[in-house]
This record gives C-alpha cells, structure tokens and sequence, in this order.
C-alpha cells in the first residue's frame, strides 16, 4: 500500500501552487456569490502574491457578526438541507458542519500517522459542544476505519474497551492516552492493541514521545482548529508539520497582513479552500514559520516548524493598551527601522516602555523622531533604543512583557 494518501502529496510545487491559484479564484469568486461576509471582497488573484493585498478576517471580528448574524456571521455558504451541525467552541463562536464528506479533511492526516482502511479507532477528542470528536469521524469515514466514540473521562471505561476492543489506533490528546495507559498498567489490562497515535490539542515534547515509541506506539501530531480543520500534520519523518493540500498558509507579521520571509516567525493565516465555509485569510492567533526544503518522506507540500505561540501580545501599559498594530504603525513611519520589539519593564514602581529598533542608521534626531512615534500612536512616552541589525531574536515577538512585581 501506497505512503501517499494521494497523488496531491508528490505534486511538483509547480503543479501545486498553479492548482492552488485556479483553488483561490474560484474560492473567491463562489465567497463573493455565495457568502454574504465575503459580496464585497476582490476577486482580481492573478498571482498567488497578489492574495496577500485582502484583508484578514480575524476570530474577534467573527464572534462580533455571529452576534448580530447568527449562527455563522454571514461566512457560511451551505445550502438549506444540507447542514448537518452547528458546533458551539469557546467564545461561542459557532461553526457548522456539512454533509461534504470529510469535511475537515481529517483523512489525510489519519493516513499519514499510519493508519489504513479497516483499522479499529479509539477516538478519544471531545464530543461535547466541539467538532474535534466529529472530525476524526468524518476524516475516519472517508478511509474507511470504524471509530470507538470514546470522548474523555471515564479512564477505566476507556481501558476496558480497549482491552475488549483491541483497536489499533488511538488519536486524542498524549496527556488523556497516558492517563490512560498508567490506569492500565495499574489494572493490569492489556492495551497493547494500540500500536499507532495521533495526538492534537496540545504540545507533544520529545520525553512525552519517547515513552509512547518505548511501549511500541508510533506517535505523530497535527496541528487543526474548530474553524478551519486541519492545517498541517506530521508524517513519519517528524520534521516539522507538512501543509495540508486543503488550505492556503501566509505567515504574516503579527497585528498586520504583511507576508514574511520563509524563516521568519511569524502569525498563521490560513484560507479554507471548503467551499462550503470559505474562510480567507484567517488569522488564527498561533505564531509558526515557513521551513525550508522539502520532508524527507517524499510528501512536497512546504513545511512549517509547529506551533510556537500566540501571536496576540496585546499589554496594558499605565492603563492603556498597546497593539502589535501601533507597534508596526511606528516601524512603518521610519524607514530607517529594520526590525523592532517594544519591551515592557517594571522599573521604579512604574511600567517603563523601550522600543528595541535594529538600523544601519543610528542616530539622535531618529531616536527623537521614533520617540515622538511613540507617543502620538500609542499615546505613552516611551525610550528607544538601537541594536545591530539581526540582533533581536527570532520569535515572532513584537510587544514583549518582561514585568515582574516582587
């Protein structure tokens, strides 16, 4: 049997980003005819490039419309009679579910951890409320798998059934399988059935990892949310996570729609191309960066090295906020600045703010400019500071809150 879920995985990038170009402008042609959110948005794409010109639609902005538009905002393009679900997460923010099989593209991820049609899966993702459960059955459907609709809690419940069971594969979070391999060891129950894990939901460190691989549980992650489905997942290789062949993915500097070099952390943006929930342009909050080279496992889509955090660094600040957005408004207004960080400190009983700016153009008059910058965007006196060009890490970080109160 083949490695590849399908051909879509080898394609050449070529071939690729030719067919995710006709993907997006069709995408936007439907969005514009079909979803209300999207009547007004541009559909003239003749480049990928070009893409990065729309406007992001941010989770904050979608909460705010599904109040004044329930359920979906005016972002969903499924036809009466063929919605199937509406999945309330945090927030609530409300998403729906459609009779499109496979609708979060769960498959392709499921047979990249090694699991094959005919496999037994003890689905252990919430049922409650979140897609996360409905989306390993969708994507376990479309392979061919049966699914123990296992959800969490009840550990013992979960050992039992496992060990009556005998599935194959395991796929929820690695802290709820390791809770519930240690019950088994204490009941003495035989799980050993479990061979293969797809984990989500939550970090997989490398120590976490080595004790699933020890028991003889191949353990690969991915990287989904409620909104979009899956964004990116592992393959065997377990270099970094490969882009799944469903959606388009920017990284963007933080509080702007600015596309970054490869490399360069940055926000996920991702574009759904469901044409039943077209989402363009997504800011998902997460921080990641584009690797580069391609997966040692054959598979050619690009890569990107995980999730690295979040990208919403928004600090109150002698009672007012501060934005990632005013923190690139100042960048933008001097030219000279290559790369900056707006440093927040708890110095003499008082919040102190210092913007870290790298330029080949040191200078006192800059310095007075930037500064005045400060002031009039984020309405806060602040100091400036000038570094070596390449001297400010590399994190994605663009306000950076390093107050401690003894």
């Amino acid at each position: 049997m083949s490695e590849f879920y399908d051909q879509l995985e080898i394609s050449n990038p070529e071939q690729r980003e030719t067919r995710l170009l006709q993907t997006i402008q069709l995408q936007l042609k439907l969005a514009r005819q079909k979803v209300p959110a999207y009547q007004d948005i541009s559909a003239d794409i003749a480049l990928l490039s070009d893409f990065a010109s729309l406007p992001l639609t941010r989770k904050s902005a979608l909460l705010e419309l599904q109040k004044n538009d329930p359920p979906f905002g005016g972002y969903s393009a499924i036809k009466a009679g063929r919605l199937t679900n509406i999945f309330a997460s945090p927030g609530p923010i409300y998403e729906p579910g459609s009779d499109q099989p496979d609708f979060w593209r769960f498959a392709r991820t499921l047979y990249a951890a090694g699991i094959r049609p005919g496999d037994l899966i003890h689905n252990c993702f919430s049922y409650h409320f979140t897609p996360a459960g409905a989306m390993v059955e969708s994507g376990a459907k479309a392979l061919g798998c049966a699914v123990i609709p296992a959800g969490v809690g009840q550990t013992e419940l979960q050992v039992q059934t496992i060990a009556d069971l005998r599935p194959q594969a395991y796929v929820g979070t690695p802290s709820f399988l390791k809770i519930i391999l240690d019950k088994a060891d204490e009941l003495s129950a035989d799980v050993s059935s479990i061979n293969k894990a797809l984990f989500g939901g939550e970090a997989l460190p490398p120590s976490i990892r080595s004790n699933f691989v020890e028991r003889g549980i191949r353990a690969q992650q991915c990287y989904a949310t409620a909104d979009l489905g899956v964004i990116a997942y592992e393959s065997s290789a377990q270099e970094g996570l490969i882009i799944d062949e469903g959606v388009y993915l920017e990284i963007v500097r933080p509080g702007t729609g600015e596309l970054l070099p490869d490399g360069e952390v940055g926000e996920v943006v991702v574009t759904n191309l469901n044409p039943d929930y077209p989402l363009i342009r997504f800011a998902t909050g997460d921080l990641s960066a584009i690797m580069e080279g391609t997966s040692p496992c054959g598979r050619t889509n690009r890569r990107i090295k995980g999730w690295m955090g979040r990208a919403d660094q928004t600090a109150k600040v002698r009672g007012m906020f501060i934005h990632p957005e005013q923190v690139d408004k100042v960048v933008k207004r001097h030219p000279e600045i290559t790369r900056a960080r707006l440093i927040i400190d708890w110095q003499d009983e008082a919040d102190q703010i210092k913007l870290k700016c790298e330029t080949g153009d040191a200078d006192q008059s800059l310095a007075a400019a930037i500064a005045e910058s400060i002031r009039s965007i984020c309405k806060l006196r602040g100091e400036v500071e000038f570094v070596g060009e390449s001297s400010l890490p590399n994190d994605g970080k663009v306000i950076d809150d390093i107050r401690q109160y003894d």
